[in-house]
């Protein structure tokens, strides 16, 4: 399935899409760069290289045509060998669960212990603050434009190992999680904190399973569980352009001031 590009999520009172493009190497303080798509033959700085899940197999060479002429006395046919696809290595960094980006007073924590990269994009709601990049080893950049006109990193998609457990990207109390209709097909969960440095924003994790916290409780940035691990999504997203393949799932980071009103976007359930 291709890239979806439009997201309701009346639940949470938020819209936000599935990904966009990133840069291939790390990126300090500054204003985001664009992330270009991952090439597998090159290797990426500051980050530690593992196998892929999987490797292509060999490719047989194609069988020699017929020569209807004799072969000259003592001629040896040299048969080919069969190319060999040449391994893949997914390029990923240990984050130690330590900070990924700044909004204003609140810093954002990495949800996951191995990450690939983060890809920043525009959000589905006017609030949305923008995620300024701190210093790191993982690649993190701009995705290409989502055609609207909020700010073009007021949203973060991080892939992560599938297999690790999610910790909460900020310190503060839960106002709300559950459940919600993802593109009015496919379940999916969410949580929103209110973050401790900056009461009355709102921040959201989205694509994960086992949620294991509940409104009212506090949670601490990098500490607390509140996830089983990320959600495969049944579709492609943008953001896979960016990894290597099997790829992995991601999950959505946002800031959002509730007080900035939010457009209609359309594309409602029917």
């Amino acid at each position: 399935m291709g890239v979806r590009h439009a997201f309701p999520l009346a639940t949470i009172n938020a819209a936000v899409l599935a990904c966009g493009v990133l840069v291939a190497a790390s990126i300090g303080p500054g204003t985001p760069e664009a992330l270009a798509p991952t090439d597998p033959a090159k290797a990426h700085p500051a980050v530690s290289a593992e196998p892929a899940d999987a490797v292509a197999s060999a490719i047989p060479s194609a069988a020699p045509a017929a020569d209807p002429s004799p072969a000259p006395p003592h001629a040896v046919r040299t048969p080919v060998p069969a190319r060999r696809a040449a391994p893949v290595t997914r390029t990923v960094s240990r984050t130690g669960w330590g900070p990924y980006a700044r909004v204003g007073p609140v810093t954002l924590h990495f949800p996951g212990s191995v990450v690939e990269v983060v890809g920043l994009h525009q959000s589905g709601h006017d609030g949305a603050q923008p995620q300024q990049p701190v210093e790191g080893g993982t690649r993190i950049g701009l995705m290409d434009s989502r055609k609207r006109d909020t700010n073009a990193a007021g949203a973060a998609d991080i892939v992560v190992d599938p297999s690790h457990e999610l910790r909460s990207p900020v310190t503060g109390t839960v106002l709300r999680a559950g459940t919600y209709t993802l593109y009015c097909d496919y379940v999916d969960q969410y949580l929103v904190v209110e973050p401790a440095a900056r009461p009355g924003w709102e921040v959201k994790l989205l694509h994960f399973q086992g949620l294991a916290v509940g409104k009212g409780d506090r949670v601490q940035a990098g500490v607390t569980v509140v996830g089983s691990g990320a959600r495969t999504l049944p579709f492609t997203s943008q953001v896979d352009e960016h990894t290597v393949a099997p790829h992995w799932p991601h999950v959505h980071v946002e800031v959002v001031d509730p007080s900035v009103p939010d457009r209609p976007s359309g594309g409602g359930c029917d």
